[in-house]
């Protein structure tokens, strides 16, 4: 017995001195028990309101998308506004101490009913977080809908309140207790035991309020938190609600402060490299406190926990940290033989972590963990991006943040989905488009070894949309700029900073430029390390605006926007392809495309006659159909002010000085419907909302990933109604020839010709059978592709991306849903009606089928095929077992498949 009690205290005393395990700071989900309720569009909503907004009088959503922005409307409040006791929330990212805001006196809201205690929510809905309200719908359809197609025809809008009751234990009394908020859309503002804590106005920042001086340590604690989510605020699909998660975080007086750590690394090679730690404690006693600091480097598992043996360990650091301040400590260390992190596909992403101690005295009151990477970024203005010496050609998309079906909801599986989708394609570097995102999805690509370009705001000064980020802009800027670097600055996947996007400060000279420095100067207070830039989309190499920023960004101009003859004459931005000017202006400076093509198509649809164009703009008869609202799949057409991928592809390679691109976008997402305005979702990705390949796709891949073996046909070849017709046929491939055989007979063997990206076969008359391409790579035999016209539907088919998922009530499986023929061929042109039912340890949460003009709410278990396919996405539930998923439709035999939540 005494052997086994010896062995049991053993076994304590190694684990509580494990890297990784502190009892001094504990950070908890704060996601489930939540109550909800929003007003209804017939209830007037409470009058707590964070600002006055101006009045909207007949906008229009469908403006294009590269507008000139325009100036803020004066405003005067004639009523209490909160904003006075919100504003001291940002103070710690306001440098100057002297701009701090104090708090007024008084307790606004304080006598509300559903800041109360004893107010009764039993009959709100219940709900965990993340959770965007809109995503359920319904969706708004017709002419003049309350929220158009720019915004996604969701109820994003309105006010609404979360509400949740928690206790503390007699351990957390004398603690700091924090609650972090990762992302809440928008105007968020919270009361804790009826006193109104604070808040933050922009939806996508990440913040902390100090709970400490309001909590109860012997009774329950109520939280209520409103939002306020203004329509005609965004340009894309913003959600709504508290979308990210929600934390909360128990330390003692004297910690890490909030994003405490910064990691440099420097003189970085395989042989050594110095790692710089800047540490800030904070003091949240009265009394000024002497600490000792000890820091860890340890190797980073698959989570980004610490693992194995020590790396290495810094010096010992001390300091005497005032009462209510904080004092950053920064020390140096040599790493030998590292393991460095970079992008994949050539070089592999490692990870380390730095393990930070507090001690007062002999007693350890803080323990914070910080994932970093050691790697080398340079920027050559001739050759672009080098990571750890190795010139990175940047092969980048644009993402916005929504999750397709599932919303602004963030999920980590669904994210990393994403991704997994875009690096199959060749993807090695992401734009957030146009805001910061979720922690999460940068956790992600410096896992996946995915180059990341952090942006914070689609406007300034000037708006968009009337109630966009101009209308607090002025006061939180600086906030949310060093709230956003401070957060990401340790991330390895992030080498640039982005300021803004298309901003309308571009078209006013000095004065533009001057904001710009502005801004610039803040980021580089947080984070010298990195370049800060803004893209561009009409200021020119000689504009100020240019010179401002430390890397040319460029939006279209690189292959010239509105060049084709139609455009002459009109007011819309027109610019030649503009790569020379720059790179001669800028000599000293990167170029790269941070928006290229903008092309459109729905996926599976192909219209007639074809272009012989390279490019082309999207117009009834020319790629675009308005009576359908669908674009051509031939991958040909696109927004005016855009491009094709192919021309994209042909400005790049004959401009090799340019970093890279970066296409606009990688998956079709909610809201900016362009260029049909009365659709739900975009058309410009390159993978569609459900997350299924368009034959884009295809072609990027072709490009980006030359050594695998890939050939590519389009379009399908089911075509009754074009027998004896003209029905051009396109391949895409890796290789450099093409043989194209049409029921065994050959149609003639091409080469693919300078500068161009795809072998086309323009005069093949339809008739049904097979279609055969056979690549050829240097005169060898290099990839196969074979397409045959389909029987009937005859029935269905599921298949999971996987099939074991964890049971912990957030891990998803996605299921293809495929329409058949006899053979088991999918049928192109399919649009039955489709039933699915989820039973077991699990649910199904959302349904969908790419096609932008599909109104059904996503929840829905019905859904319509689209081109043959459809998408369903099940949840595990917190329980074990198997989940079993059956599709149905009328006349077809039905699809089960069974999957595992363990």
């Amino acid at each position: 017995m005494a052997s086994c009690v010896a062995r049991f205290l053993l076994f304590v005393f190694l684990f509580v001195s494990l890297p990784g395990y502190a009892q001094v700071r504990e950070r908890i989900s704060f996601n489930d028990n939540w109550r909800f309720y929003k007003y209804s569009p017939t209830e007037k909503a409470d009058g707590l309101i964070y600002d006055v907004r101006p009045a909207i009088n007949g906008y229009d959503d469908s403006i294009n998308a590269d507008a000139k922005p325009t100036d803020a409307v004066k405003i005067n409040a004639t009523q209490q506004v909160l904003k006075p006791w919100i504003m001291p929330t940002g103070n710690a990212f306001i440098g100057d101490t002297t701009r701090h805001h104090p708090r007024p006196a008084g307790k606004p809201g304080a006598d509300f009913a559903f800041v109360q205690t004893n107010f009764d929510d039993s009959n709100w809905e219940a709900l965990s977080l993340p959770h965007d309200w809109a995503i359920k719908g319904p969706f708004y359809t017709g002419n003049n809908p309350e929220v158009g197609g720019g915004m996604g025809r969701l109820p994003s809008h309105g006010v609404a309140w979360y509400r949740k009751q928690f206790k503390l234990t007699d351990d957390d009394a004398g603690k700091q207790i924090y609650l972090d908020i990762d992302g809440a859309m928008s105007y968020s503002m919270a009361w804790l035991n009826g006193h109104l804590v604070g808040g933050w106005p922009y939806g996508y920042s990440s913040y902390r309020l100090d709970l400490t001086p309001y909590l109860n340590f012997d009774s329950v604690n109520q939280l209520a938190i409103r939002l306020d989510n203004p329509n005609n605020s965004s340009r894309w699909y913003p959600g709504g609600g508290i979308y990210r998660n929600v934390w909360l975080v128990k330390t003692s007086p004297v910690h890490v402060d909030q994003w405490g750590t910064q990691v440099v690394t420097e003189n970085v090679s395989t042989e050594s490299a110095e790692v710089k730690l800047t540490l800030k404690v904070k003091n949240a006693q009265t009394r000024g406190q002497a600490v000792r600091l000890v820091n860890e480097i340890y190797q980073a598992n698959h989570v980004g926990k610490p693992t194995g043996a020590l790396v290495s360990k810094f010096a010992t650091g001390h300091a005497m940290i005032a009462g209510n301040h904080s004092e950053a400590v920064t020390s140096t260390v040599t790493v030998s033989n590292p393991r460095l992190w970079g992008p994949v596909p050539s070089q592999t992403p490692h990870r380390y972590v730095i393990v930070s101690q507090v001690y007062q005295g002999e007693k350890l009151v803080d323990e914070y963990h910080t994932v970093f990477g050691i790697r080398k970024v340079e920027f050559d203005p001739n050759q672009g991006v080098l990571v750890n010496g190795e010139h990175i050609a940047l092969q980048g998309v644009n993402q916005h943040h929504d999750l397709g079906a599932l919303g602004a909801a963030f999920n980590v599986r669904a994210a990393q989905r994403q991704l997994e989708i875009l690096q199959e394609m060749g993807v090695n570097a992401i734009r957030m488009a146009h805001n910061p995102p979720a922690p999460e999805l940068l956790a992600l690509t410096d896992k996946m070894g995915i180059l990341v370009l952090n942006e914070s705001f689609d406007s300034w000064y000037k708006k968009k949309t009337p109630h966009d980020f101009h209308l607090i802009f002025a006061d939180w800027h600086e906030q949310d700029l060093r709230a956003l670097v401070r957060r990401d600055r340790n991330h390895p996947s992030v080498i640039m900073w982005y300021i803004g996007n298309e901003v309308g400060e571009q078209y006013t000279g000095e004065e533009g430029a001057e904001v710009a420095l502005k801004l610039k100067s803040i980021v580089k207070q947080e984070d010298p390390s990195r370049p800060v830039t803004a893209s561009k989309n009409w200021a020119k190499a000689d504009f100020p605006f240019s010179a401002a920023l430390d890397l040319i960004s460029l939006n279209y101009q690189g292959e010239g926007i509105r060049q084709a003859p139609e455009f002459e004459g009109t007011n819309r931005i027109r610019t030649p392809p503009s790569y020379p000017e720059f790179h001669k202006a800028h000599p000293d400076k990167v170029i790269l495309s941070s928006e290229t093509a903008s092309a459109f198509s729905s996926r599976g649809i192909y219209l007639f006659p074809v272009t012989p164009d390279m490019s082309s703009p999207t117009r009834d008869g020319r790629g675009g159909d308005s009576s359908i609202h669908q674009v051509s799949s031939y991958e040909l057409h696109a927004v005016d002010f855009g491009s094709s991928a192919d021309k994209v592809f042909k400005y790049i390679d004959t401009h090799p000085y340019v970093a890279g691109q970066f296409v606009w976008n990688g998956f079709d997402y909610l809201g900016e419907p362009t260029p049909y305005y009365s659709s739900r979702s975009s058309y410009s990705g390159i993978v569609d909302l459900a997350g299924f390949k368009k034959d884009r796709f295809y072609l990027y891949q072709s490009q980006w990933r030359p050594d695998l073996p890939m050939v590519h046909i389009l379009p399908h070849w089911n075509w009754p109604e074009r027998v004896g017709k003209v029905t051009p046929v396109h391949i895409f491939t890796s290789g450099d020839e093409v043989e194209l055989f049409i029921n065994g007979q050959s149609m003639g063997r091409k080469k693919m010709a300078e500068l161009t990206y795809r072998i086309r076969f323009d005069d093949i008359r339809y008739e049904p059978g097979e279609v055969k391409a056979v690549a050829y790579k240097n005169g060898r035999k290099w990839a196969e592709q074979t397409i045959k016209t389909t029987g009937e539907a005859a029935a269905l088919r599921l298949s999971a991306d996987r099939s074991n998922i964890t049971a912990d009530g957030k891990d998803l499986s996605f299921v293809t849903l495929e329409v058949v023929d006899a053979a088991g061929r999918v049928v192109p042109t399919a649009t039955q009606q489709i039933d699915f039912s989820v039973n077991g340890a699990g649910k199904l949460v959302a349904t969908d089928n790419g096609d932008s003009t599909n109104f059904t709410p996503f929840p829905s278990a019905t859904r319509k095929a689209f081109s043959g396919k459809a998408l369903a996405i099940v949840k595990s539930a917190d329980s074990a077992g198997e989940i079993m998923i059956t599709a149905k439709a009328k006349g077809l035999a039905p699809a089960t498949i069974v999957i595992s939540a363990e």
